[in-house]
């Protein structure tokens, strides 16, 4: 277990003491650099992977608050270097994404990661990008099975004119599961789009959720799902491609390097820390706890709907005399309790 093991789960205001890390990786015998921040606290933990956009350098300010974010929520937290100088069809992005992401190699950023100090990949790996970082994000789970959940911000199956990826992006054609991304677009992304009802049409062609003409804010109960940040909620007025950057000129995409303060700060659905949050709380500890809580009460209801025998009968007993007792009814159905 992880101490402090409430802050872990993402759900409530405990955070970790972090401290940077750097390492390397390596594809078709080119060195790529990892820049890292993790708890300082002793123990082992989940990891986060960032990917950045084309062009963006794997130490911008906007790559390092994201990691800085998830290691303060007990992860190994890491922005990856790769070959970004260009966008690529569905062929190329996928192999990018795999050089990352591939556990059977042992030179791919992820086998880097999940050998470094501190890092426990069987506790869960998750992911976050932007722009084709976020493609690659979302397609992480179809080169590591260990990948729980994924989030993309400027994400789209089609980039202007140019790149259709629906054969790959599209709900269905990968392999993380719907309720396992959430997507964030600008309404002024011009590469997905150029207006809301767009940006807002390709959110749910990637992740499957689907809400009223002219939302802007489509999540499941479980936050998975999608969110179109406007212009009067970010910084500057105008909510681009990059929608958390701050200081670039006026009606440009992605002109600003420094983070805006509403994306840092605030609490609504497109800014960073409810992203975290969500994408966060997918580790081994928290999906084990659910998991045989699940399992518990399927024995307890296969008790309380069993035949009437002396035996069905004084299970059902226990079990409605007290919620408390959910423990000997599955102890009773596992035959270890006594009847």
């Amino acid at each position: 277990m992880l101490a402090p093991a409430a802050g872990h789960a993402g759900a409530d205001s405990t955070r970790y003491e972090t401290e940077t890390f750097t390492t390397t990786y390596t594809v078709d015998g080119t060195g790529y650099h990892i820049s890292g921040v993790r708890p300082m606290a002793a123990g082992s933990y989940p990891v986060y992977v960032r990917i950045g956009s084309i062009d963006e350098s794997y130490v911008s300010l906007w790559a390092n608050a994201a990691i800085e974010a998830a290691a303060e929520r007990g992860f190994v937290a890491a922005s990856v270097e790769y070959a970004n100088a260009r966008f690529g069809d569905c062929s190329v992005i996928k192999a990018r994404a795999n050089a990352i992401f591939d556990s059977s190699s042992a030179v791919s950023a992820i086998s880097k990661l999940c050998a470094s100090d501190k890092a426990d990949c069987s506790k869960g790996v998750v992911t976050g990008g932007l722009s084709q970082g976020s493609i690659i994000s979302v397609l992480s789970n179809d080169s590591n099975k260990r990948v729980r959940a994924s989030s993309g911000q400027g994400t789209g199956s089609a980039y202007t004119g140019f790149y259709n990826l629906s054969e790959g992006v599209a709900d269905s054609k990968h392999t993380q599961s719907g309720d396992r991304l959430r997507v964030i677009n600008g309404e002024h992304d011009v590469f997905v789009g150029g207006s809301q009802a767009i940006a807002a049409s390709q959110a749910p062609l990637v992740t499957g959720k689907t809400c009223s003409e002219g939302s802007h804010s489509c999540f499941r109960d479980d936050g998975s799902g999608w969110y179109i940040a406007k212009d009067n909620e970010v910084q500057d007025g105008y909510a681009d491609h990059c929608f958390m950057g701050y200081g670039g000129l006026p009606l440009t995409q992605c002109a600003g390097i420094h983070v805006d303060q509403n994306y840092s700060s605030s609490q609504k659905g497109w800014e960073l820390t409810p992203t975290i949050d969500w994408v966060t709380k997918f580790h081994r500890s928290t999906i084990d706890v659910l998991a045989r809580g699940r399992s518990l009460l399927s024995r307890a209801v296969s008790y309380l709907t069993a035949p009437s025998t002396p035996r069905a009968r004084r299970a059902r007993d226990r079990c409605t005399a007290s919620c408390d007792r959910l423990s000997w009814c599955a102890r009773v159905s596992a035959g270890t309790g006594r009847s």
